[in-house]
């Protein structure tokens, strides 16, 4: 298996590059070169198995022969050491569970398969400077993946003043090898100066940069287990499912586009988001408009150029009619959005947070006016970090686990920069 560029003019690498240069050379984003349907049966043999030995019957067909299956095998159990549920909220509707991992989001999946992945692909005594930016739970799962890992400095740039505190706590108070940084500025200034950073030749070479985003193909992957993990578990036919993936920097559908590729039984997905609708617009209009994200109370999608439609595209080939066919575009405003929280805790005694209010309130318009009768939707993160919008939606305190408990009062590492690419390139030399 060898990964190609969205751009198309840089040439074919194995997994070991694309995941240790993250970008392409041209600029662009890899997929895996060849995403042919896996075997007949694939889904009946995943039926009783945890989401580790998933991902480990599965990645091998995306990853090819650069990892032995065995190494891959145990990649995924350190990894995936926490279960990822499906859960029935009502007779049509279900919910998988993605937030049971150590930060309580989805992003886990992929920043601790990554952070494996990186270990068991370096050479001892290279560099590694891994470079993210976080409009909420990448910065935290990242940060708590690569916490301690040997040679390895993890920066996470993130919007001043537009995270949780919650989150923010999660990785700017680690310190050691996690560097946190506020970015005078929205998440996608943060994004562009990462995008910067790998376009920069030199520094890539000297630092050993990689990044921790979904734009890194590594962090992608196993991200297409957990669809097949969830059909496996309900076992409905095709033309049946539709699932709903809230969506900012649209890794997570693309992921899905992926699964359903290499045979994933689904209908239909919906690209669920908030008031930065560029997405479900550009299905509507066939006019891409990025534009600066603006604050929701869903702050991990206040996503104005989300860099994964790029992969979206280029699996279409450019053809907005399929698109159109597999993806239904649906935007919701925050009254939306809290009203849902509300609803759902009082009806089935089930509490949402945010992101997942809106992939909940996708799955039902969508159940509402097509052909499916099973909806599945994703729970990307655990309410109660999300305190300042749950807790008033649902009338009283949400319950924090105990390792969310534990932050409080830990003191912040972060420091302040300006949302310039120079001044990104002087606190990458310095330390």
């Amino acid at each position: 298996m060898t990964f190609v560029s969205t751009v198309g003019t840089a040439p074919p690498v194995d997994l070991p590059t694309a995941v240790r240069t993250g970008l392409a050379p041209d600029g662009g984003l890899y997929l895996p070169s060849v995403l042919g349907p896996l075997g007949e049966g694939q889904l009946a043999q995943l039926e009783g198995c945890s989401f580790a030995e998933s991902a480990a019957r599965l990645l091998p067909h995306l990853i090819g022969p650069s990892l032995a299956p065995d190494v891959v095998a145990r990649i995924c159990r350190v990894a995936f050491d926490f279960p990822v549920p499906t859960v029935q909220l009502s007779e049509r509707v279900f919910v998988l569970e993605l937030f049971h991992g150590p930060t309580l989001a989805f992003k886990d999946v992929g920043a601790r398969f990554l952070a494996q992945l990186l270990a068991a692909t370096t050479a001892p005594g290279v560099p590694l400077t891994v470079l993210a930016a976080t409009s909420g739970d990448t910065g935290g799962a990242v940060a708590a993946a690569f916490h301690g890992l040997p040679g390895t400095r993890i920066v996470i740039l993130y919007p001043h003043g537009q995270v949780s505190a919650l989150q923010e706590r999660q990785f700017a108070t680690l310190g050691g090898n996690v560097e946190a940084v506020a970015v005078e500025g929205v998440f996608d200034d943060c994004q562009r100066l990462v995008k910067g950073a790998f376009a920069d030749g030199d520094l890539r070479r000297r630092l050993g940069l990689t990044s921790a985003n979904s734009i890194n193909v590594g962090r992608l992957l196993p991200q297409v287990v957990y669809y097949f993990h969830a059909l496996a578990q309900l076992r409905p036919t095709a033309p049946d499912v539709v699932v709903s993936v809230p969506s900012g920097n649209f890794g997570n559908l693309t992921a899905g586009l992926i699964a359903k590729r290499l045979g994933l039984p689904v209908g239909r997905f919906v690209a669920a988001t908030n008031a930065n609708d560029i997405v479900p617009e550009y299905l509507r209009t066939g006019q891409l408009r990025t534009r600066l994200s603006v604050r929701t109370v869903s702050n991990a999608m206040d996503v104005g150029d989300p860099s994964n439609l790029e992969r979206i595209v280029t699996l279409y080939e450019g053809d907005l009619d399929r698109l159109r066919h597999d993806i239904s575009g649906r935007a919701f405003t925050d009254e939306q959005t809290i009203a849902c929280i509300a609803e759902t805790s009082e009806r089935y005694d089930y509490v949402l947070d945010p992101h997942s209010a809106v992939g909940l309130l996708g799955v039902e318009a969508e159940l509402a006016e097509g052909t499916a009768t099973v909806g599945i939707t994703l729970a990307t993160a655990h309410a109660a970090k999300f305190p300042d919008v749950v807790g008033p939606a649902i009338g009283g305190p949400v319950e924090a686990p105990a390792r969310l408990a534990g932050l409080e009062g830990r003191r912040s590492h972060a420091r302040r920069m300006a949302p310039s690419l120079e001044a990104l390139r002087v606190l990458l030399d310095r330390d």
